[in-house]
């Protein structure tokens, strides 16, 4: 009977504790929850893109090694350059001028190097607005690429960010994408973030033309070695 009354009386402390418990609720208003889902499904189109271009990419593949298999990997290498940054690349897009507040320096307010994380915020927000290929201050990003703060600097792949204006360049896949990245990130709250930190952001009207260096540096590749 005791250990039959410990039972029960254990089962009605749990059943106690999860009412007593609040559930949370979500408190994010519809335009949180619209701006969101609009984030969700450029994501989405974004991979659903990606997974065609592989597979057209697959097809190609198998019909051209038919024929000729070093004309083929030949090919397919000058992808894989281009895909990962090793080429120069011209194409349509906007360019972002990061530029110290004339207020604050009127003022006298110290001015800081740009923060990593509001620089990471925005190529996130750009990566998503539907950029194919970003330059920050000249310096190419690439899939390893690493934004951080190394003794008080900011540095990009080891490059410091030393003077102010300096650019970003942004290159979409065609104009109607650029016109949209342009209309999007002038009103994406990281913009606002700048002007906290005592910085100016200008965006460019979308351009026909850019060009965005190749990566200079070699890439390091790990888990993988050459094989006859």
């Amino acid at each position: 009977m005791t250990l039959i009354s410990v039972i029960i009386g254990f089962m009605l402390a749990i059943q106690f504790q999860t009412v007593k418990e609040p559930k949370v609720r979500d408190t994010r208003d519809i335009w949180a929850l619209r701006d969101d889902l609009i984030k969700e499904q450029d994501l989405q189109s974004k991979l659903l893109e990606e997974v065609r271009s592989n597979e057209e990419r697959i097809s190609k593949y198998k019909t051209k090694i038919k024929d000729s298999k070093e004309i083929a990997l030949q090919e397919t290498l000058e992808e894989l350059k281009k895909e990962a940054g090793q080429t120069d690349i011209k194409g349509p897009g906007i360019v972002i001028n990061i530029s110290l507040l004339k207020e604050a320096l009127l003022l006298g307010q110290p001015v800081a190097d740009v923060s990593p994380i509001l620089l990471k915020r925005l190529v996130n927000d750009l990566n998503m607005y539907g950029a194919e290929q970003i330059s920050i201050d000249g310096e190419r990003l690439i899939n390893t690429t690493v934004i951080r703060d190394i003794n008080g600097k900011t540095k990009i792949n080891g490059h410091s960010i030393k003077n102010y204006p300096f650019q970003i360049k942004i290159i979409t896949e065609n104009m109607d994408n650029a016109n949209k990245l342009y209309n999007r990130i002038q009103v994406s709250p990281v913009i606002d973030e700048f002007v906290v930190g005592n910085l100016k952001i200008s965006i460019s009207k979308p351009k026909k033309s850019l060009i965005i260096p190749a990566f200079e540096d070699s890439i390091l590749i790990n888990g993988m070695e050459s094989v006859e």
